[in-house]
C-alpha cells in the first residue's frame, strides 16, 4: 500500500533503510573470499536481522484475532510464502543451478522466505505476547533454551531464536524512540557502530558468524549450554545497541526514503532473484581487485537495486506479485468509487481525516 497522508515518515524511512540494509547484507556474500567482506558481512549481521524483527514487532501491535487481521496475514504473509517458497527454490534448480532437489520445499524455508512464514507465526502469538512487560524477559528465556535443540521445521529454532526481538518491539515504550530520534543521539549512533565494526574484525575469536544467525544449536556451534547461553545473551545485547544505534541516524522528516518505505515488501521478495542470478553469471569475474574498491561497488550496486525495487512507479506495478490478492481487491474498490453516482454523497459532507495506518 502506498505511503499516506497518516503514516510517520520516519516509520517509513526506518523500513527503507532496514530493508536497503538487508539486501547489502544478501550482497556482501558474492564479495570474493577476505578478511573485509567477512568483517563487512558480520558487522551486518550483529544487528541487522534484529532490527528488522524489532521494528516489525512494533508495527504488529495492532494485530488482532479478527477477520481483518487474520485475513491480511493470509494474503501479505501465507500466500507469499507458499508462492515464493516455491519459485525461489525453482529459480535455484532451475535457472541459477545451485540446487538439486525440490526436496522440503516449504518445510525448510529456503533463504530469504524463512521471515515469512517465521513473521506468520509472531503475528499469531502477537495478541498473547503483548499482554504485558513480563513476556519480554520470557521470550528472552525462551531464546536462550531454543539454542538446546536444532528444529529446522519451518524454521522454528531461528523464530524462537529471535523472539526476544519482536517481544521488545511490542514492548517497546515510546520514550525510546523518542530517544532514538532525538538529534543528540546522531552521533553516539555513530560511535557504536564504529565498535560493533571493531568487533566484527573478531567475530570468530568470539563466537563465529553461525551465531548471528540464532538459528543452530548450542551443539552444533561447539559449545555447551552454558556457554552457549552467555555468548547468545551477549549477541542479544550487542544487537539491541545496534538496533538503536542505526535507528538514531535514519532521517526525521519526509524525504524519498518515505515514499520507498511503502513498498519494503517488493524489496524484500524480489532482491534475492537478482542477487542469486548475479551470482550464478559470475559475478566476482566483474569487480576490481581491491578488497575496498569491490566492497564499495556491490554495496552501491545493492543499494540501487533496493532504490529501484522500491521506486513508487515500478513498485506499484511489482505489487501485483508480491500481494495479488490485496491488488485486486484495491482495483475493485478504485473501480466501484468510480462507478458511484455524485449525487450518492450529501451535498454537506465534509472529507473524513485519514485513517490511520493500522500498522502504526
Amino acid at each position: 500500500m502506498a505511503a499516506g497522508d497518516g503514516r510517520d515518515p520516519w516509520l517509513d524511512n526506518v523500513k527503507m533503510v532496514l530493508v536497503t540494509i538487508v539486501v547489502v547484507g544478501h550482497a556482501v556474500v558474492l564479495l570474493p573470499s577476505s578478511d573485509l567482506g567477512s568483517q563487512a558481512y558480520d558487522f551486518i549481521y550483529y544487528f541487522h536481522i534484529p532490527a528488522f524483527v524489532l521494528v516489525t514487532g512494533y508495527l504488529s501491535r495492532s494485530f488482532r484475532w479478527n477477520r481483518r487481521y487474520l485475513f491480511s496475514a493470509a494474503t501479505t504473509l501465507l500466500i507469499p510464502y507458499v508462492v515464493y517458497e516455491w519459485a525461489m527454490v525453482n529459480f535455484r534448480v532451475h535457472v541459477t543451478h545451485e540446487v538439486d532437489s525440490l526436496d522440503r520445499m516449504w518445510l525448510n524455508p529456503h533463504w530469504p522466505m524463512w521471515y515469512l512464514i517465521v513473521l506468520l507465526m509472531w503475528r499469531l502469538l502477537t495478541p498473547i505476547l503483548k499482554l504485558h512487560w513480563v513476556f519480554v524477559p520470557i521470550a528472552v528465556g525462551v531464546s536462550l533454551l531454543a539454542g538446546l535443540r536444532d528444529t529446522e521445521l519451518f524454521d522454528i529454532n531461528r523464530m524462537l531464536g529471535l523472539l526476544p526481538f519482536f517481544v521488545l518491539g511490542l514492548h517497546l515504550p515510546k520514550a525510546a524512540l523518542s530517544a532514538a530520534k532525538a538529534r543528540w543521539t546522531g552521533l553516539l549512533g555513530v560511535v557504536v557502530l564504529l565498535l560493533i565494526w571493531q568487533l566484527a574484525a573478531q567475530t570468530d575469536d568470539h563466537w563465529g558468524t553461525q551465531w548471528l544467525y540464532y538459528r543452530a544449536s548450542y551443539d552444533d556451534l561447539g559449545a555447551t549450554a552454558g556457554d552457549g547461553m552467555w555468548i547468545r545473551l551477549r549477541l542479544m545485547l550487542i544487537a539491541v545497541a545496534g538496533v538503536l544505534a542505526v535507528l538514531s541516524l535514519v532521517p526525521r522528516r519526509r524525504s524519498f526514503l518515505s515514499a520507498m518505505g511503502a513498498w519494503t515488501m517488493v524489496v524484500y521478495l524480489l532482491h534475492g532473484f537478482v542477487i542469486r542470478y548475479v551470482e550464478a553469471q559470475d559475478y566476482q569475474d566483474w569487480l576490481p581487485a581491491h578488497e575496498w574498491a569491490s566492497l564499495l561497488v556491490t554495496v552501491a550496486l545493492a543499494v540501487l537495486l533496493a532504490m529501484l525495487l522500491a521506486s513508487p512507479l515500478l513498485a506499484r506495478r511489482l505489487n501485483f506479485l508480491v500481494d495479488p490478492v490485496n491488488a485486486v481487491l484495491a482495483l475493485r474498490r478504485t473501480a466501484d468509487e468510480r462507478r458511484a453516482p455524485a449525487s450518492d454523497a450529501p451535498p454537506s459532507a465534509t472529507p473524513a481525516p485519514p485513517g490511520r495506518d493500522p500498522r502504526r
